[in-house]
């Protein structure tokens, strides 16, 4: 087996919590999404800093690939080892360290969940906004720059994290950023680390920033006749000002998935899902305007989620897209990507990429975080069909330069992973050499998750 010195050394520093069996690099060799398996040579359960500084040592001196895991749920192959090496699953840093409520910050180790780290803050009034659906692990989310439906409202990963813990390549521990609520003292290193997908350095603290739970809550979910109808409220209620905590948009496609797989009885017709947070006032007045919106461009079947629990449904519903895609046709792989555009040009993207998933003769259900200019389609493909398979990639193409075009991202939350390592040049230019600079001054060896992100040259490779 390769690397069976650098295997030996960590087999000494962690006894079974260090495993080369074929179950346990099976299971950290696949992701959510369409990528072939790709099995590590080991996994290591690592349970405090200084471990993962010591295992990261080893690895160093052998030349050993490092590949961070924390719930496995991307979508763009970030945590595969597609170099071999050593699969570094945080899930046993699962501690909420510290919460500081006068602050409103929290310090958690990397592989806390969102949804633990919430259950941790439910009796402070506070709470973590950031929501890819998921129930990821916030080191994964801050390494991803993870977003998602609440996003509008509280903004990125990248808002969220106020400082960050991190080993690097050489095992050197460092810490980035503060608990001060602003700095003006060098170089934001927390900012170059959260979105690096573990090719600068593996983070094994997090300092959040939390938010005040709302003290009311308001959900709903409405149908339009038409995609560009629906598309055309959400531009509207965000130019003229109504505060949203999500408003997500799902084509006809999805609320007939949403019908088979979670029981529900939509309109098989496009649909937006809002929430409103704030006061009980406020809450009224924005929904109350919301609605006047949705009246004007045409949209029917307004419903209120009237308690706790129907909204929880609704929300669950929404995060289960995925799978109820994926059972439109049984059997399918799902290549799901995703866009952002400034949301001004936001209907202009939605129904081209409509119509040309259409004209590829291609089952693509289309929803999203439209508040914030981010789509997605999820391209059900037939397992083994080289052919329907090369149609998909010339889509997702098309999708990225038509976000180019109008001044936005090749993707807005999925990552580049290994999916979209193709389209950095094109989006970022002479700036992407730039970043693998930056990669080759703090990991010259390349042995942080390497094949991913960034591009290649001569000291990386």
């Amino acid at each position: 087996m390769p690397h069976d010195a650098a295997i030996a050394a960590l087999t000494a520093l962690l006894g079974p919590r260090l495993s080369a069996a074929r179950a346990d690099r099976d299971r950290h060799g696949t992701s959510e999404a369409w990528f072939p398996p790709t099995p590590p040579d080991a996994v290591a359960w690592p349970e405090s800093t200084q471990e993962v500084s010591q295992i990261v040592r080893i690895c160093a001196a052998h030349g050993m690939p490092v590949v961070p895991w924390g719930a496995g749920t991307s979508l763009e192959g970030h945590a595969l080892a597609v170099r071999g090496g050593l699969c570094l699953d945080m899930t046993r840093m699962n501690r909420v360290l510290d919460i500081l409520p006068e602050d409103m910050l929290a310090v958690v180790q990397p592989g806390t969940t969102r949804e633990g780290l919430n259950e941790d803050l439910r009796a402070t009034g506070l709470f973590f906004p950031v929501d890819p659906g998921a129930n990821a692990t916030l080191g994964g989310m801050a390494a991803t720059r993870a977003s998602g439906t609440t996003t509008v409202r509280y903004g990125t990963m990248r808002d969220s994290v106020a400082a960050l813990e991190v080993v690097l390549a050489d095992g050197r521990i460092i810490r980035t950023g503060s608990r001060a609520a602003k700095s003006a003292a060098g170089y934001d290193l927390t900012g170059l680390i959260v979105g690096s997908e573990g090719t600068l350095g593996i983070i094994t603290e997090l300092t959040l920033r939390l938010h005040g739970q709302p003290e009311a809550i308001s959900t709903a979910v409405c149908a339009f006749n038409t995609l560009d109808a629906a598309v055309r409220t959400v531009m509207a209620t965000i130019q003229i000002g109504i505060p949203m905590a999500r408003i997500e948009f799902v084509d006809e496609a999805v609320a007939r998935a949403f019908n088979a797989h979670a029981g529900t009885s939509l309109p098989e017709q496009p649909h937006l899902m809002v929430e409103f947070h704030g006061s009980p006032k406020g809450v009224a007045d924005q929904a109350e305007r919301f609605g006047e919106v949705v009246a004007e461009l045409g949209g029917a079947h307004f419903h209120w989620a009237s308690t706790a629990e129907e909204r929880s449904r609704l929300w669950k519903m929404r995060h289960g897209a995925y799978p109820a895609c994926l059972a439109l046709r049984p059997g399918a792989l799902g290549l799901a990507t995703d866009i952002c555009v400034p949301v001004s040009r936001l209907a202009e993207p939605v129904s081209e990429t409509r119509a040309d998933i259409a004209a590829e003769g291609l089952i693509g259900p289309i929803l999203g975080h439209v508040g914030d200019g981010n789509f997605h389609s999820v391209l059900l493909l037939e397992p083994g069909n080289a052919e329907e398979f090369a149609r998909a990639k010339r889509l997702v193409g098309r999708m990225a330069e038509r976000a180019l075009r109008m001044g936005g991202t090749v993707t807005g939350e999925h990552g580049v992973g290994i999916g979209k390592r193709a389209l950095m040049a094109a989006e970022h230019g002479p700036a992407w050499a730039v970043m693998g600079a930056i990669k080759a001054a703090l990991d010259p060896a390349n042995i942080l998750n390497p094949g991913k992100l960034l591009p290649e040259t001569e000291r990386n490779e």
